[in-house]
């Protein structure tokens, strides 16, 4: 399995504090040890970094430490290889293009060997399930809108679409396209909303502090979507099982979510995990 890493905001944010515990998870703290990547939408273009080494010890991954990029919705991959081999065609996030704007995709789980969907206008260039269900995604997407939807209306083609994937597997994944972020958890996906009055934070994986206080505005607010909380003293909430929400300028906006909502413990998630021969 994955750690899947999202951000989020009202006003473009750098994701350093974040992204510095969860690189350890890439090989240090945790065993995903088969690449990693990370990308940043920057207006109406994107910076992609993706490196097949394991990323606590990735130079690409120190770049990124160190390069001070401001952004509006961030989506970050640490791979765990369920099927593909390491190679940079099978590491995530993905990029397409879709109604003159990028898409960014990131999955976290393992789709079965019948997931075969036929596709028109997106091909795989790898070898992973995670990378046909994008393609599914936005090849279903561009079957339905000659032109792009608004957010409502993508929302609800998502909705359908992720209860399709997720009848094959694990389906846990974050999409943008640097406007909006969608999230869908199968099992184990939470997020976190910082705002005014903003509070110190404390990563799990790294002993490392931050009073956002001094860091903000009172105009800030950030949506961190993660796998496992990356901070111990922040009350993180959960997505239930097969519930699907989109974030705009930092907040939820829509969410579907079915009745009565379910939701995991880490334990069970890894359980599951283990159970379809993968692991967090």
């Amino acid at each position: 399995m994955c750690q899947l890493l999202g951000m989020n905001c009202h006003l473009p944010t750098d994701i350093s504090f974040s992204f510095a515990g969860f690189s350890k998870r890439g090989g240090l703290t945790d065993h995903h040890s088969d690449g990693f990547g990370i990308g940043f939408f920057e207006g109406r273009g994107l910076r992609l970094f993706l490196d097949d080494k394991p990323c606590a010890d990735s130079p690409v991954a120190q770049l990124v430490r160190h390069y001070d990029i401001k952004s509006r919705n961030v989506i970050a991959h640490i791979r765990k290889a369920t099927q593909g081999r390491t190679t940079l065609e099978n590491t995530h996030p993905f990029q397409r293009e879709l109604w003159g704007g990028y898409w960014l995709f990131a999955h976290n789980g393992n789709l079965s060997a019948k997931f075969q969907p036929q596709t028109t206008y997106y091909q795989a260039v790898g070898c992973t399930d995670s990378e046909r269900a994008f393609c599914y995604l936005l090849d279903q997407l561009r079957s339905r809108f000659s032109r792009k939807p608004g957010n409502d209306e993508l929302f609800d083609a998502l909705a359908e679409l992720c209860a399709q994937v997720r009848e094959y597997g694990m389906f846990n994944m974050i999409l943008s396209d640097g406007n909006v972020m969608f999230a869908h958890a199968s099992t184990l996906l939470h997020y976190i909303v910082r705002q005014p009055p903003f509070g110190h934070a404390h990563l799990v994986d790294e002993d490392l502090e931050i009073d956002f206080s001094t860091v903000t505005t009172p105009d800030d607010r950030v949506a961190v979507i993660t796998t496992l909380p990356l901070t111990d003293n922040e009350i993180w909430q959960q997505l239930a099982c097969n519930e699907l929400v989109m974030f705009e300028n930092g907040q939820i906006v829509r969410r579907h979510c079915p009745e009565p909502p379910v939701y995991l413990t880490r334990e069970q998630g890894l359980e599951l995990a283990r159970r379809a021969g993968v692991s967090y």
